[in-house]
């Protein structure tokens, strides 16, 4: 599932803002200007990114499909993908094909400002359901790198032969394709995401209560959240080589002390679109914010993100917005921090929802039209 996104950054920026007008007694940061914006650091390292990873993933594949002509190597291929849905291949390879693929998993990693002791992220999947029966008759696979835009996708026959297939279209025979595991690489991306935006002076994580708090929330045992009880994201229609996308949330609001706090959300259910989710997941810890309001903006992990880049470009910009006594939406300050060049092929972004109250109880779209969440508040009582 990959949420259909929009593809010019003109578009949003113009949505956003209509819904801003909408907002009583709420200001919001203008969007950018249409122009061209002057590089950062952020956006100069998003391609390189992106194509170190691809890189990694296209090499990973030639090995892969080289090794194939090993029958015993290939049975076990085989069977591993037509009994799950993702296979850890670096522990099932050996020799020097184990060697090659821990050296992809490596420039992976780092690729994507993750530790070198994430583990292995390489994953193999059968590309579409479709392929099963082709696959279990024993007709030779083909092996692909997972993309991350629309155009032909390229895959390798044992003998190091290219064919171009339509990525709108999965073909008779099976391919292999080659993607990240994208559970393990967002859950440690979210804590270099934590990591960054504490060093950088942005809290993601609840701080000590001062005393005046602390005495209101021993009296009150417990804390105010609010809560989802069902969420669901829009249907769209995408290439079969790609995969499951995983969801996470920025949830952002002003501590306590004033300053703006950023909460990431981890949201691994979020499989498929046009399915309806009732995670009864907590999204907005209350007692974390000086206000009765917060934003959230859904993204995904689409394995070309640099968490570490990701986090510097969010802090640059949100450090610039100060407390004025009153509420002020920070949706477009997050968005702005986004480089413009993840806002093309397969981008980040998947929705926003702007003021969030603790007392929302019932369904809230967001302003991109591309999902929903019904949320309730939900007091989380001390034991």
């Amino acid at each position: 599932m990959r949420p259909r996104h929009l593809r010019r950054r003109g578009a949003l920026a113009a949505a956003a803002t209509t819904l801003a007008v909408l907002c009583a007694g709420q200001t919001l940061a203008a969007p950018r200007a249409a122009a061209a914006p002057v590089p950062t650091a952020a956006q100069e390292s998003r391609t390189p990114t992106a194509s170190e990873v691809h890189a990694a993933e296209d090499t990973a594949a030639r090995a892969i499909a080289a090794a194939l002509t090993d029958p015993a190597w290939r049975a076990s291929v085989r069977q591993a993908a037509l009994t799950s849905d993702e296979v850890a291949v670096t522990a099932l390879a050996d020799g020097a094909l184990r060697t090659t693929l821990a050296t992809a998993d490596r420039r992976i990693a780092a690729a994507k400002g993750l530790a070198p002791d994430v583990g292995p992220l390489l994953r193999l999947r059968l590309g579409d359901p479709s392929m099963r029966g082709a696959l279990t008759a024993g007709t030779q696979p083909w092996v692909a790198a997972a993309t991350s835009d629309d155009g032909p996708v390229t895959a390798y026959d044992s003998r190091g032969r290219t064919h171009m297939l339509d990525a709108r279209k999965a073909p008779a025979r099976p391919v292999y394709v080659v993607d990240i595991d994208g559970s393990r690489a967002l859950a440690a991306g979210l804590d270099v995401l934590h990591e960054e935006l504490a060093l950088r002076g942005v809290r993601s994580a609840d701080p000590a209560p001062e005393p005046k708090q602390a005495r209101a929330s021993a009296a009150a045992a417990g804390f105010w959240t609010s809560r989802i009880t069902a969420v669901s994201l829009s249907d769209d229609q995408e290439p079969w080589i790609k995969g499951d996308a995983e969801i996470y949330t920025l949830v952002t609001g002003f501590g306590h002390d004033g300053k703006v706090r950023v909460d990431p959300v981890d949201m691994p259910y979020l499989d498929d679109d046009g399915t309806v989710y009732r995670p009864r997941q907590i999204l907005v810890n209350w007692s974390s914010y000086k206000y009765n309001l917060a934003d959230a903006v859904m993204m995904e992990e689409d394995g070309s993100t640099n968490y570490r880049d990701l986090a510097k470009a969010i802090a640059a910009v949100l450090l610039t917005v100060t407390d004025q006594g009153a509420y002020v939406p920070l949706v477009n300050a997050v968005l702005d921090a986004i480089p413009d060049d993840w806002w093309t092929d397969d981008p980040d972004y998947v929705d926003s929802w702007y003021t969030l109250a603790r007392t929302d109880d019932g369904t809230r779209y967001g302003a991109r039209g591309n999902g929903w969440m019904t949320l309730e508040p939900y007091f989380v009582q001390e034991l």
